[in-house]
C-alpha cells in the first residue's frame, strides 16, 4: 500500500460521508484529516504508509469541485441512472474517473487496479466487477493514446 492509495481510502470515506450527509467538503476533509483513525490502518499487518497529503489535497478538490461533469463522463458506461449505484461505487469511480481524465502520469491500468482494489474493500460483494466494467469502457475515450500504445 503507498501514501497515494491511502489519499484514495481518505477519499472514498469522505466522499461517501459527502453524499449521506450534505455537509460542506471543506468540512468533511478537516474532519477526516483530523481523524487520528485515518491516520494508520489498524487491520495491516505491518505500519502503513503515511498519507499523501498533497494527493489527497489535489484528489479532494479535484473530485468534488467537479462530481458532476465526473459523473456525466461515467453515466453512459453505467447501466442504470448514476443515481442508483451505491455511494461506495459512485464514490470509488469518481475518483477513478478525475485520475484517468486528470492524473496522466498514473497509467490507466493502476488506476483501474486501484478502484477494483478500493470497490472489493469497501463496497459490496460484487461490486469490483462493476467498477472494473464501468471503468473499462471509460478509459479507452478518455487514454485512447496510452491504450493505442
Amino acid at each position: 500500500m503507498t501514501g497515494r492509495h491511502r489519499a484514495r481510502e481518505l477519499a472514498v470515506h469522505g466522499l461517501y460521508e459527502r453524499q449521506l450527509s450534505k455537509r460542506p467538503d471543506r468540512e468533511i476533509a478537516a474532519s477526516l484529516l483530523g481523524d487520528p483513525g485515518f491516520a494508520h490502518d489498524d487491520d495491516a499487518p505491518a505500519a502503513p504508509p503515511e498519507l499523501d497529503r498533497d494527493y489527497f489535497d489535489a484528489l479532494w478538490r479535484g473530485v468534488t469541485g467537479e462530481y458532476g461533469s465526473l459523473m456525466a463522463e461515467l453515466a453512459p458506461h453505467v447501466d442504470r441512472s448514476v443515481d442508483a449505484l451505491s455511494p461506495i461505487e459512485r464514490a470509488v469511480l469518481a475518483i477513478a474517473a478525475w485520475e484517468l481524465v486528470h492524473r496522466l502520469d498514473i497509467p490507466y491500468r493502476v488506476v483501474i487496479n486501484e478502484a477494483v482494489e478500493l470497490a472489493k474493500r469497501y463496497g459490496g460483494t460484487d461490486g469490483y466487477k462493476f467498477v472494473n466494467g464501468v471503468l473499462d469502457k471509460l478509459a479507452p475515450r478518455v487514454r485512447a493514446a496510452e491504450i493505442r500504445r
